[in-house]
């Protein structure tokens, strides 16, 4: 047998058999293959990708930012009192946005230390970190979290605006983030991030932040405040310090590490802040209960300029004319007097009580007028069904309003009707009836809030600028509601008598010192069929006889007003009220002599003023300055002269002197002038007066002008308000006296006749237009008879 050669072993030799060598070839075929797909795979995938960035990167709406001055926020308008001290705030974010050289090197380490330690390196993408997260993300199960740069945080909270999870919004923010990088510098993307971001209570920018928790510009933190607010953007409302402080110092500490390992604190720093407690402010108090009256006026007025799309953009300083000490004393003055008016006519409690059968009664008939319950804000008289005592104070009850069943919150505190902290079952009970209206309607049904008591408003006037000193628009008044001080229509009564007898003295047919008689009268009239005005209070009555013009309105005698306009005629009246600063619309009928027609608050006020400021009108001011704009001004023009406004000024202080205001005579501790106002059946109290310094304006009444209570006039529901009011705004300042002009005399007066005095006999002192004063003699006393009297002849 032949011998066959031996196969070389591709151990030994390296080559292979013919088995191998086939086996070999098609694994090369098969990883060639896998090699190829892979490298198409990868180039689709790059296609792909390419082409999701050209198309989602080419959708028309994306916005973008191509410069910083593309950059509008949404901040802060912040509303001033006169003297630059914070009242209010107009916002749909707060934020405040402060220049970029202003943030301090520590904001910007604790920030980038925290967020994004490579800012400064990448180029708007971090891809080792996005590598990094999707492998976490695809090992943990979750949502991709972790791999945002600051600026792609930027891209989401201020360009895109939205925290939509989809693969469109992830390629555009990308795509935006690596064209923001390219069109800002790594420091302007930083303070815009700085500026937008959200920190928790509603605070919005860094500069908002700083100022929120730890009461002072961002300017001037340090490291472990730093540190703090670089925690927050995390998890604002989580890590807040005012919510959750263990959790926020754990953040504080991680970041202070941080800023440690990247070398922008030393160790020894680092341990010191992180053992160190965080120190906040207390919890700011809400401006809107400071003047919101004059907030929900900027508000007005700037949409009115600007538009509500463009308002939330303005960020503007508006500085108002109020004087905040003065508004908290008028608001102060004015919740306390009405309450006083709640005590005196018990309205604190039920109005009555009601059995069985007038339950049943009483519903029926609020059935009938209400089928399905009141109009929301219609006040209406319930009956209580049910009354509980619930936690910490909170009771309610079940109120039935004959259509429906509502809910009433009684709460211990915060009550205007529970000054002494009462339980609820220590305040009504079943088959009390409760004036209620409904405040909104709920699942559960109508919430229902107290309406017992009366309301009210208050105006303080400079009658010299016409400045709105303070306003207060209604007890418990809140932004948006109701302001009656500026929008109240009600007739003044009274208060509107000056007008007459200023009309009557500028006639120069009437003087201070003209008698005229006190007695019943009766006038057929075109519009008046029978009229037969009476007195009010002690002078109902009774009757004073001959009174000088100065005791009948010191005294508020109708009878005397009514002589008045019915001689002069309504007509000069009106043009008086007009000139010295009335604008509602005034009907010319004789009733307007005893305040018939309706005023609002505010221009009766600014009308005083005008006598305050020797005769001189002018526009009443709520605006100072908006933003850089040249701040406003309100110049005053000679409306009456200032002889009458003078003569008129001295005759209304009588008022506070000896007539209807007299209860607060010499406790103002400075001249004053001004005059009661009640209408029929106590429906509206009024005083309005003023000083040289300062014109303040007081209305009471029920806002469906139901009787305010028996005795509830001027003089007892308002003129307390007012002292109140006037005392506190002239507390610190320099007496003043009405100035009296050259066209002005000084004469003694007979005071029974209003002529010169006979020699020897009594006397007082009277002013009077030059020209006008008396010329006759009075007789000797003991021989007075009317034909002496200094009355008018016309």
């Amino acid at each position: 047998m032949a011998k066959r050669s031996p196969e070389k072993s591709s151990s030994r030799g390296g080559l292979l058999l013919p088995g191998q060598s086939r086996r070999a070839s098609r694994i090369y075929r098969v990883v060639r293959t896998v090699v190829l797909l892979l490298l198409l795979l990868g180039c689709l995938a790059v296609t792909g990708v390419a082409a999701l960035f050209l198309y989602y990167s080419s959708d028309p709406s994306l916005p973008t930012i191509d410069k910083i001055a593309d950059y509008r926020p949404k901040v802060t308008t912040r509303v001033l009192a006169s003297d630059g001290q914070l009242i209010g705030e107009i916002f749909e974010e707060r934020r405040t946005v402060i220049p970029r050289e202003r943030i301090p090197r520590v904001i910007v380490d604790a920030f980038v230390d925290a967020e994004d330690a490579q800012f400064f390196e990448h180029h708007g993408l971090n891809y080792i970190g996005m590598f990094r997260a999707v492998l976490q993300s695809l090992w943990q199960g979750r949502h991709l979290r972790g791999a945002s740069t600051l600026t792609q945080q930027l891209v989401k909270t201020y360009v895109l605006k939205s925290s939509e999870r989809s693969l469109k919004r992830k390629v555009q923010e990308m795509y935006l983030a690596l064209r923001l990088e390219k069109m800002l510098s790594k420091e302007e993307i930083l303070w815009l991030y700085l500026s937008q971001i959200y920190f928790g209570h509603g605070r919005y920018g860094i500069e908002e932040a700083a100022r929120y928790y730890f009461g002072k510009s961002v300017t001037d933190v340090h490291p472990g405040e730093a540190a703090l607010l670089a925690s927050l953007p995390k998890g604002p409302e989580e890590i807040s310090p005012r919510r959750n402080a263990e959790r926020a110092k754990l953040r504080q500490r991680y970041v202070l590490s941080q800023m440690a390992r990247y070398h922008h604190l030393s160790d020894a720093e680092a341990v010191k802040w992180a053992e160190a407690p965080i120190q906040l402010v207390k919890e700011p108090p809400p401006q809107s209960s400071l003047a919101p009256e004059f907030v929900d006026e900027v508000d007005k007025l700037l949409t009115e300029r600007f538009g509500a799309d463009r308002l939330p953009y303005l960020g503007l300083n508006v500085r108002t004319t109020c004087n905040l000490d003065v508004q908290r004393a008028a608001r102060a003055a004015l919740e306390q007097g009405l309450q006083r008016i709640d005590e005196r006519n018990k309205l604190r409690q039920g109005l009555r009580k009601l059995d069985i059968a007038a339950r049943v009664a009483h519903l029926a008939e609020l059935k009938r007028e209400f089928p399905s319950g009141p109009p929301v804000g219609r006040g209406i008289d319930g009956v209580v069904i049910k009354v509980l005592d619930g936690d910490k104070g909170s009771g309610w009850a079940m109120v039935d309003l004959g259509g429906v069943q509502g809910s009433l919150p009684l709460p211990q505190t915060g009550d205007r009707y529970n000054p002494k902290g009462l339980l609820a079952t220590q305040r009504y009970s079943e088959g009390d009836v409760v004036r209620v209206r409904i405040g909104r309607l709920a699942k559960e049904g109508p919430l229902l809030v107290l309406d017992a008591g009366p309301q009210g408003a208050a105006v303080v006037l400079d009658p010299e600028t016409r400045q709105i000193v303070a306003m207060v628009g209604g007890y418990g008044y809140l932004r948006g509601s109701f302001n009656r001080a500026l929008k109240a229509k009600r007739q003044p009564g009274s208060a509107f008598k000056p007008f007459v007898f200023a009309t009557a003295i500028e006639s120069r047919r009437y003087t201070a010192a003209s008698i005229l008689n006190d007695s019943p009268q009766v006038y057929d009239l075109p519009d008046l069929k029978g009229w037969a005005p009476k007195n009010a209070g002690a002078h109902n009555t009774s009757f004073m006889g001959p009174v000088r013009l100065r005791v009948a309105l010191a005294q508020s005698l109708n009878t005397v007003a009514s002589q008045l306009i019915y001689e002069l005629k309504p007509a000069p009246v009106v043009a008086m009220a007009r000139q010295l600063g009335i604008e509602s619309s005034l009907e010319e009928t004789y009733a307007l002599g005893l305040g018939a027609s309706v005023v609002t608050p505010l221009e009766l006020t600014n009308a005083y003023a005008s006598l305050a400021a020797r005769g001189r009108r002018g526009d009443p001011q709520w605006l100072i300055q908006v933003g850089t704009e040249p701040p406003t001004e309100s110049p005053l023009h000679q409306a009456v002269s200032a002889e009458l406004a003078f003569v008129m000024s001295h005759v209304l202080q009588s008022v506070i002197e000896e007539g209807t205001a007299s209860s607060i005579k010499g406790k103002l501790k400075r001249p004053a002038a001004g005059k009661t106002g009640t209408t029929n059946s106590n429906r509206d109290a009024w005083f309005v007066g003023y000083t040289p310094e300062l014109a303040a304006g007081v209305w009471v009444g029920f806002d469906d002008s139901r009787p305010l209570g028996e005795k509830e006039q001027g003089a007892r529901s308002a003129l307390p308000i007012w002292l109140e009011i006037m005392q506190a705004a002239l507390h610190d300042r320099r007496v003043q006296s009405f100035v009296q002009p050259a066209g002005v005399v000084v004469h003694s007066i007979d005071p029974v006749t209003g002529n010169l005095p006979a020699p020897g006999a009594p006397s007082i002192e009277e002013v009077f237009l030059s020209g006008t004063e008396p010329t006759e003699q009075a007789p000797a006393p003991g021989e007075t008879n009317a034909a002496t009297w200094n009355m008018n002849q016309d």
